[in-house]
């Protein structure tokens, strides 16, 4: 893994975690492409109204840590990330261990995720 793509991920991803303990799913949202495919433990969605109205449904309390296990340079402006990720309830419930593979691309925005999949842990 090269610190160049692990670092593009890290900040995009920093963003990310933020917005979801900050239970702020519009702020989530923005770090996602128009076309971004979203996946999570739900059926899919495409854009970021959905990851928006994804987060949106998520308890308040929430909370994500991750950690970059791989990463790829797919082009010049698209990285590959494979994580593995750790959700946290304030509820009582066990945290949700998870599998999480994004792409990021470059956009004249900066780096924004255009494709996001969970896979739980088993």
């Amino acid at each position: 893994m090269t610190s160049q793509e692990a670092e593009i991920l890290r900040a995009l991803l920093e963003r990310w975690q933020s917005g979801v303990d900050r239970h702020e799913p519009e702020a989530i949202a923005a770090n996602f492409t128009d076309d971004a495919i979203f996946q999570g433990l739900h059926p899919y969605s495409v854009g970021p109204q959905g990851v928006a109205a994804y987060y949106a449904a998520q308890p308040p309390g929430l909370s994500v840590t991750y950690e970059v296990r791989e990463t790829r340079r797919l082009a010049e402006d698209v990285v590959l990330g494979y994580l593995t990720a750790e959700f946290a309830f304030t509820d009582g419930r066990e945290p949700l261990p998870v599998y999480l593979c994004v792409i990021a691309r470059r956009t004249g925005a900066g780096w924004r995720l255009a494709h996001y999949q969970v896979s739980r842990l088993e």
